[in-house]
């Protein structure tokens, strides 16, 4: 049985010049009234209240999606016609409150859950990674505990900075403690930088993570760290969190919370295609701060992560029976 041709796609750039046009994501349509010819949405969460040190990622989405003009309709790493085999729309962005993470939470839980039930795959352009717990609460609320990969030079396990509970290094203690995440299935990789103590790193292992950090990272390789993740997350719906300071500042500076000793964009390619297969419920890309960038470098790093999860998704698609 053939598949159906998707519904919705990025407006023809041989038509109309990619410079053109309201700024969403790839120049997908904006759509938010029609999740049943949807396979998955890109969608804003502009919140960066949780940010302790650089703050501005609020202002993240509106920069990925503009850079996202140079997005074209074929992964030719892959051979994959991406939006010849997925229905993407642009949901545009969550209502938040600034200044208030509880009360946006709610909100960000509240329409992400929307799109799970209806069986779009959410992609969500950050906002700081402190909105990667209300993401996980809506992925559980419809799929239960999920598995996560992390590629993240933090670990955002914390339980709390300057007494408060919600900050962008607080996500995942509170998703592990609500039971969001099936532990057994979640890898943080890429942790780098300076630290607070040794805690840093033993709390995930603690909570049943497996860790890999950067320079474990860099001596074994993209191919064997893609097996080690791919044998970690197997066996349940996965949620897939890209903190853009998992990139080196010498490619994606604007960001919150800079790392030097991180990987190459060819790096981040080549280890994220390597996942391909899984059964993602969701996926974010966070923490891009426009102000602290330089000729658009980091929003066309985030640009093409997003792509390149995409790709993720088309590709099942296309190996499906």
């Amino acid at each position: 049985m053939s598949t159906p041709k998707p519904i919705y796609g990025p407006a023809d750039s041989m038509q109309t010049p990619r410079f053109s046009g309201i700024r969403t994501y790839a120049r997908l349509p904006h759509v938010t009234d029609d999740l049943e010819h949807a396979d998955a949405a890109i969608v804003g969460i502009p919140f960066d209240t949780g940010g302790t040190f650089r703050v501005g990622a609020r202002f993240g989405p509106e920069a990925i999606r503009s850079a996202s003009a140079l997005m074209r309709p074929y992964h030719g790493a892959s051979g994959v016609p991406v939006f010849e085999l997925l229905s993407v729309i642009d949901y545009g962005d969550l209502p938040i409150i600034p200044g208030y993470f509880e009360e946006s939470a709610e909100r960000i839980t509240a329409g992400l859950t929307t799109l799970h039930a209806a069986g779009v795959v959410p992609i969500a352009l950050g906002g700081d990674h402190s909105i990667a717990l209300p993401e996980l609460r809506a992925a559980a609320a419809v799929h239960g505990p999920v598995g996560l990969i992390q590629l993240d030079s933090h670990s955002d396990t914390s339980d709390a900075y300057f007494g408060r509970p919600y900050t962008h290094g607080t996500p995942f203690f509170h998703a592990t403690n609500e039971g969001l995440l099936d532990v057994q299935r979640v890898i943080q990789v890429g942790l780098r930088g300076p630290i607070y103590s040794g805690r840093d790193y033993e709390i995930p292992r603690e909570f049943g993570f497996e860790v890999l950090t950067a320079g474990e990272v860099h001596e074994l390789g993209m191919p064997e760290v893609a097996k080690r993740i791919l044998e970690r997350v197997a066996g349940g719906p996965v949620f897939f969190s890209f903190d853009i300071d998992f990139v080196d500042p010498a490619y994606a500076p604007a960001t919150g919370t800079p790392e030097i000793g991180g990987f190459t964009t060819w790096e981040v390619q080549n280890l994220v295609r390597r996942l391909v297969g899984l059964p993602y419920v969701g996926f974010d890309v966070v923490e891009v701060i426009p102000e602290y960038d330089v000729a658009q470098n980091t929003a066309l790093v985030a640009a093409n992560v997003a792509y390149e999860f995409l790709t993720l998704l088309a590709r099942s698609r296309q190996s499906a029976p």
